[in-house]
């Protein structure tokens, strides 16, 4: 440096409000009140359904080895059930049924019982006077003996006709008493034909809940084991569920069941398809659900059971996950335990 030139000038010195101009998102955050009150998404009781399976017998409770917690009902037990879900202010059970293996077919003609167990025990707890919505699930896999949603020639899923047997299983279930049917199958045109079915036999008020983007996802293995699937079923179901790669796929299916009758779409799997809750949301405005799968469920009730992280935490986070990604519901096995916590 010249020795007549002039040494640089110091940096101003800038305090943390200056450089901040005020802007502390930390103030929003400093007690659990401001939390509450700038939050923009919240959890309740009445964004729960609860997925609850089914089994034949008197006074049975069997636990679901790969879903801790989880159990399959007998009829008797399952009013139970929907009377503690009802006290606790969850508007909606789904039946699920476990169907003996003797019972299952390559037709799924059990599906076609009006006495099945997901009839029975629609008419059980209608007639037990509670106070809550019953969904019941429209697809074949629960009684085929080969373990698809649908029909099956040589080896591939006939769309047609599996959308007639479909239409039958639906009109059996809201006669029954169901409240909501939830078509699971991924057949081309089973909204329509089950809207139109419903309607000309009186059925107007039955809401259809479409399972509009069901992936074919490595996610579903613990509830395949909960109604006895996982034996059965030869193959995959890659032919009729949604390639998990593809999002505009979704967009249509939503616009073709919402076009066919649907009161409500939903997206399945859930956590790994956030992207897509919240596209169907934001494009197509209509009531939108996400179902937290048996393996979502699994895998947090196993690391918790492990130490690897906090069980109740994780639980609730998830859920809240669902809420911020657009979902008006979310369908979990973790539901009587969340609408305990949020209760309290």
């Amino acid at each position: 440096m010249n020795k007549h030139s002039t040494p640089p000038a110091a940096p101003p010195t800038l305090s943390m409000d200056d450089i901040l101009q005020g802007r502390r998102m930390r103030r929003n955050r400093r007690t659990a009140w401001a939390r509450d009150l700038v939050r923009e998404t919240q959890l309740s009781v009445t964004d729960l359904i609860w997925p609850t399976f089914l089994v034949d017998g008197t006074d049975q409770r069997q636990e679901v080895p790969s879903m801790p917690g989880v159990f399959r009902y007998s009829v008797d037990r399952a009013v139970d059930e929907a009377r503690r879900a009802a006290d606790l202010g969850i508007p909606v059970v789904a039946l699920f049924p476990y169907t003996d293996p003797g019972l299952r077919d390559d037709s799924g003609s059990e599906a076609l019982n009006p006495n099945n167990l997901v009839c029975a025990a629609t008419r059980a707890i209608k007639a037990a006077g509670l106070d809550i919505g019953i969904m019941i699930d429209v697809a074949l896999d629960p009684y085929t003996s080969h373990g698809h949603d649908g029909l099956m020639v040589g080896e591939t899923i006939v769309n047609d006709d599996t959308v007639r047997q479909l239409v039958d299983q639906a009109l059996i279930q809201a006669e029954a008493g169901a409240d909501i049917i939830g078509p699971s199958d991924m057949m081309d045109g089973r909204v329509g034909a089950i809207r139109q079915g419903l309607d000309q036999r009186g059925h107007q008020d039955v809401q259809i809940m479409a399972y509009t983007a069901k992936y074919a996802s490595a996610f579903y293995g613990p509830f395949r084991d909960a109604v006895g699937t996982n034996a059965t079923l030869i193959g995959d179901k890659r032919t009729y569920q949604m390639d998990p790669c593809n999002s505009d796929e979704a967009i249509h299916e939503a616009h073709l069941d919402i076009a066919e009758g649907a009161d409500m779409i939903m997206v399945k799997p859930g956590m790994p398809y956030l992207d897509i809750v919240r596209r169907l949301k934001d494009e197509c405005r209509v009531p939108t659900f996400a179902y937290q799968v048996s393996g979502e469920f699994a895998m947090i009730c196993a690391a918790g059971a492990n130490g690897w992280l906090d069980r109740d935490r994780a639980m609730l986070e998830s859920l809240q996950a669902f809420k911020r990604a657009g979902a008006d519901g979310i369908l979990t096995y973790f539901a009587p335990e969340v609408a305990e916590r949020l209760q309290r």
